[in-house]
């Protein structure tokens, strides 16, 4: 069933936030932070006018109407990016065999995971910021999916196979994401 009309929303551009385009990208600046990302579909257009950004489509299909929405969400992401940042918060749970992790350049590096012998190793993505304070993991950083892909690659790189998963629980899991209260 289609969508009748225009499809349009508006996105409110906050005091010390810029928002520019440069073809297919959007580039948002404030606090120091500059965000970029691409941004194009045939039929959806943004367009910045004074504090308000527009996003739009005048084709009458689901598909594109969706995508508005899509965009005005990046759009929003990209807002609350550069003004407060993105905190993940994670925790290292163990029972045998005492975790030590750290960080060590542009990786997260997990030692002594089920008492393996060789270091378990997973790359930071991007401009996050990884600290690890006794069993707690904390990553902060302006780009959403950077912070929850790094996050999920530490989840991913402590993944148990070829054990009992309601005997061995070990692993670090995210207990909670940006944006939860």
């Amino acid at each position: 069933m289609p969508v009748t009309g225009l499809k349009e929303e508006i996105v409110e551009i906050p005091a010390g936030v810029e928002i520019g385009l440069v073809g297919d990208e959007v580039v948002v600046a404030g606090k120091g932070v500059t965000l970029r990302r691409k941004l194009s579909h045939p039929r959806v257009r943004i367009a910045v006018e004074g504090k308000q950004a527009t996003v739009r489509s005048e084709f009458p299909r689901r598909r594109d109407a969706a995508l508005v929405g899509t965009f005005a969400a990046h759009l929003r992401n990209l807002i609350v990016g550069v003004t407060q940042g993105f905190t993940y918060e994670m925790k290292i749970v163990y029972s045998h065999f005492p975790v030590k992790a750290g960080v060590k350049g542009s990786e997260f590096v997990i030692e002594n995971f089920l008492g393996e012998k060789f270091p378990r190793k997973t790359r930071i993505l991007g401009d996050t910021k990884v600290e690890v304070k006794g069993d707690q993991v904390l990553l902060t950083g302006p780009d959403l999916e950077a912070v929850g892909q790094t996050a999920a690659n530490i989840e991913h790189a402590t993944r148990i196979r070829g054990f009992d998963p309601r005997v061995f629980q070990d692993g670090i899991y995210i207990t909670k994401k940006a944006g939860e209260t």
